[in-house]
């Protein structure tokens, strides 16, 4: 791949273009920055980092919810030449402990949000060595911690003489962890900045547009398809601190924001809230973006009468840089049910679950499956990640052959759309037939009476596995009833349906509300 610029480039290049444009807003502490006055607060956080003893290649850690100090503090980071490591504001003390020792991360950046999670794990960062505190403007600063803004206030803000390369890491960015330890997902600056100009070119951003960073900036999909993409326009930041559908929306306005995402299911909330404001116009939004899970059909045509006729949506994952596919406001209403087809330079294929695979004869990208049959999707474009941050094994194990293999289950049809069905290692082989949880976890959606559900494999001599179903119900509910229900169903064939069911309070989830099947498995 030819020359593109690092992330710190890109800000340096947008600020030569519109210095005085309005970059960062943060209505929270009442902060408008142009791109003149945030590139300034840049540089003056990279050379405190620097005087503190960060180098080329060190982890610098933010936990953070979001806010101007973290666009801040990640552009002075990677200006500095260190590595940008979010961590998820969620997690308990020794889960943010694992994640800075693994990545042997050498400054923590927090604040009084998440001051409680860092005093109850000090003790255990092994690898910290400097704290930074952001609300230092508003709070007492912790005797361990230097302030955020007295490091602004009193430290240089030339640039500093650091060489970054393209090729350098810019982050690494911890998954999930539905299935155990999360895994350290390695991107490189020039992985970032192909994705963010592709995400513009696939939603036709420009310099002109005012977005609002209202999901978490800890995770991929709001941090590069948002911030990073705007600052390498030019456009206008909104950053909410927390997410509050009243706020959001009273937000749009006051901005007159043009570009929105949120997961579907949050679309929803903001319909409600819509409809029990008085003043609430919305005409300024062009674009709204969803993603996480479809949006079903009836929410989006409410969604097009309150706020914009275009919606779009991606799929991906934190390994692709997130956006591997789009589905396109012009074929959003046809293609609902599908995730997209490939972005530009980038492959789909569907080929032989890697779940089932001979250990000495494993799946490659070229056992491929027929069209419309369900196996594994891999994936193929420029923002793939670099491998698994000290897991060879694992990253010899996702990338083969240059194709990632994501562990999703779907299939392709004949015009190019992929259609999401599961995760893979979530497959379930009862009677030598594939079961995919999710296929009967939509039909016990469908009775009134079920508020969560979970399917899982339980080992069987008889079948291999029995389809299990960890139901919580809303109200009063029976094994009986359910079994009832799926018998009488059009959508699933007998041998998918549940040979138990497991009456729950709740379902263990992480702290992204991923639900944790690994730990049902477990229990059984």
């Amino acid at each position: 791949m030819g020359y593109l610029p690092t992330l710190p480039e890109t800000l340096s290049r947008t600020t030569r273009k519109y210095p005085d444009r309005e970059a960062i807003v943060y209505p929270r502490k009442d902060v408008r920055l142009t791109y003149a006055e945030f590139d300034d607060r840049v540089n003056r956080f990279a050379n405190a980092l620097r005087e503190r003893g960060v180098e080329h290649g060190d982890r610098v850690s933010l936990l953070l919810h979001n806010s101007s100090e973290f666009a801040i503090a990640l552009f002075g980071l990677l200006r500095a030449g260190a590595v940008f490591n979010p961590v998820n504001y969620r997690l308990a003390p020794s889960e943010v402990g694992y994640i800075l020792d693994d990545s042997e991360s050498t400054v923590l950046v927090f604040e009084e949000a998440t001051r409680d999670t860092v005093e109850s794990g000090r003790d255990e960062f092994e690898t910290i060595e400097e704290y930074v505190y952001v609300d230092d403007d508003v709070e007492r600063t912790p005797e361990y911690a230097a302030g955020f803004h007295e490091l602004l206030e009193r430290t240089d803000a030339a640039t500093p003489s650091v060489t970054v390369d393209p090729t350098d890491q810019y982050a690494i960015m911890y998954t999930s962890g539905t299935t155990g330890r999360p895994k350290g997902v390695v991107h490189s600056h020039r992985d970032a900045t192909y994705h963010n100009m592709l995400y513009a070119g696939q939603m036709g951003l420009d310099f002109t547009d005012i977005g609002i960073s209202a999901m978490p900036l800890y995770h991929n999909a709001e941090l590069n398809c948002g911030l990073l993409t705007r600052i390498n326009l030019g456009a206008k930041s909104v950053i909410l601190h927390d997410f509050d559908p009243r706020r959001a929306l009273e937000i749009v306005d006051a901005e007159r924001a043009t570009h929105l995402f949120v997961a579907s299911r949050i679309w929803g909330k903001l319909l409600e809230e819509s409809n029990e404001m008085e003043s609430f116009d919305g005409s300024s939004l062009e674009l709204g973006v969803y993603g996480a899970a479809p949006m079903p059909p009836s929410l989006l045509e409410e969604c097009i009468e309150t706020f914009t006729e275009d919606y779009a949506t991606a799929y991906g994952m934190t390994e692709m840089g997130p956006c591997a596919t789009f589905i396109l406001p012009f074929e959003v209403r046809e293609h609902l049910e599908s995730v997209g087809r490939a972005a530009p330079n980038h492959e789909v294929r569907i080929v032989e679950p890697t779940e089932n695979e001979n250990p000495t004869d494993p799946v490659t990208p070229a056992d491929t499956v027929e069209t419309g049959q369900t196996g594994e999707i891999i994936l193929q474009g420029p923002p793939m990640m670099e491998e698994y941050w000290n897991l060879p094994e694992k990253t010899a194990d996702a990338i083969r052959d240059g194709w990632f293999f994501t562990g999703d289950a779907g299939y392709l049809n004949e015009d190019g759309y992929l259609f999401l069905v599961d995760r893979i290692d979530d497959m379930i082989i009862s009677g030598g037939e594939n079961v995919y949880p999710t296929e009967v976890e939509n039909v016990l959606y469908q009775h009134d009476g079920v508020a969560e559900v979970a399917v899982i494999g339980e080992e069987d001599q008889e079948w291999g596995e029995r389809i299990i179903a960890h139901v919580v119900p809303d109200g009063d509910l029976t094994a009986d009833e359910l079994d009832d229900f799926c018998r009488e169903s059009d959508d699933l064939a007998e041998f998918k349906r549940p040979r138990r069911y497991e009456f729950r309070d709740g379902l263990p989830k992480n702290p992204s509300g991923k639900i944790q099947k690994y730990k049902l498995r477990d229990e059984d």
